[in-house]
């Protein structure tokens, strides 16, 4: 039997320490062990928020590490397929940020590499174990919104840092692929379907998508929307439109905020708990390898994300 999972984490990004490190220190399953940075100021400045065993100054050294079980690579985009073959080559299971890749084809390498060396791989898309979308699920097999037609989808924020890897378009910059990729996620999850066809425009600057926006339909006969930005104002706004309803969420991808449901009976707000979602995430990613099991995001609805990104930005598929 497998104890605790002990975590290794590449890089001190933001998301590290606002966020992951916060929900691993929450689990049961769990332990933050070791931390890398190519900065040994940023190691110094982790260890004086949290407590861990192994601090490196190189991402290599801590793959070296034998105790580490699992890695969280929270690093730029461009990096995702490098560091998460070189983590399964060293036998550890990887939870990889969104987009865990810039496309089709460099997953597949990662998949191959993991499956060679017996190694789990998950997209770390939080958002979905937060009690909101557990309930949005619930709604939509209650049927209480009939059959769904339309999904509308936007998630999007001014991006002022002018240093950011978001903004670079050697490194998998762009809005599609940091906020579109969870609207993209989130119309998968309620059709669980891949489109037919995807109709989209972009506006580019500077080497980078600024703006997205796309249709997706489906031979089911239900049409999807979604926007994406970094020139406007913060949103995060869905809508699941039935035959006989509609589900609102005005804040889709964070905990907080209910969701309201309206039929022709009335608006009724359905509160739901918050989440951590970091927690979640890593909870259900540790028993996954403890219980050998597949966790909660595959490997199908990661490759219809991808291939669906690679359409919209006029990628030729690798798969």
């Amino acid at each position: 039997m497998i104890g605790k999972i002990k975590w290794g984490i590449l890089g001190c990004a933001r998301i590290a320490k606002e966020h992951f490190i916060p929900g691993l220190l929450k689990t049961s399953n769990s332990e933050f062990y070791a931390a890398a940075s190519r900065d040994g100021g940023k190691i110094d400045e982790l260890r004086h928020s949290f407590q861990f065993q192994k601090g490196y100054a190189s991402y290599e050294e801590l793959l070296d590490d034998k105790d580490v079980d699992a890695v969280y690579i929270p690093l730029p985009n461009g990096m995702h397929k490098e560091w998460t073959v070189k983590a399964a080559e060293k036998g550890k299971h990887v939870l990889c940020e969104k987009p865990i890749c810039l496309n089709s084809g460099e997953y597949l390498e990662m998949l191959d590499a993991c499956e060679k060396h017996g190694v789990k791989l998950m997209e770390a898309f939080m958002y979905r174990y937060t009690d909101k979308m557990k309930k949005v699920q619930e709604i939509l097999r209650s049927g209480v919104i009939g059959e769904v037609k339309h999904v509308i989808s936007n998630f999007g924020f001014y991006q002022t840092r002018e240093d950011d890897y978001r903004l670079d378009p050697d490194n998998g910059g762009g809005a599609l692929y940091d906020v579109g990729s969870y609207t993209i996620n989130f119309i998968g999850m309620v059709t669980q379907d891949t489109p037919e066809s995807v109709t989209s425009e972009l506006i580019k600057q500077n080497g980078i998508d600024v703006a997205a926006s796309a249709i997706f339909k489906y031979k089911s006969g239900i049409m999807c929307t979604f926007n994406c930005w970094f020139n406007a104002f913060i949103r995060r706004y869905s809508e699941i439109i039935g035959t006989k309803g509609c589900i609102r969420l005005p804040q889709t991808f964070m905990s907080e905020e209910n969701i309201f449901v309206m039929t022709r009976d009335g608006e009724e707000e359905i509160v739901t708990e918050n989440t951590d979602r970091y927690q979640a995430e890593i909870e259900d990613f540790a028993d996954a390898i403890i219980n050998n099991r597949q966790p909660m995001i595959g490997a199908d609805e990661t490759l219809r994300n991808l291939r669906i990104m690679e359409q919209i930005l006029g990628i030729e598929s690798q798969t």
